[in-house]
């Protein structure tokens, strides 16, 4: 549920949503995201400050805070 909440929400901000790769681990109380995307889509994910990458991981642990887990969202180069 986590990861195509994640897969939606990158889609809209890439301009290549097929280059994009979620790596999911999973533990009893915790996800660890790990997202790739394209050299160039890569600003954009992160935003001008990191914003953009701090809006998506508080999402993230919104939503997965209702299902008593924690989430920890990688960006990588």
């Amino acid at each position: 549920m986590l990861k195509e909440f994640l897969e939606q929400i990158i889609k809209q901000i890439v301009d290549n949503p097929k280059q994009m790769k979620i790596n999911e681990v999973n533990g009893e109380t915790i996800c660890i995201y790990e997202l790739r995307v394209a050299s160039g889509d890569h600003g954009k994910v992160i935003g001008k400050h990191g914003q953009n990458a701090h809006s998506i991981r508080l999402l993230l642990n919104a939503v997965a805070a209702k299902m008593n887990k924690r989430v920890i969202l990688e960006i990588i180069d």
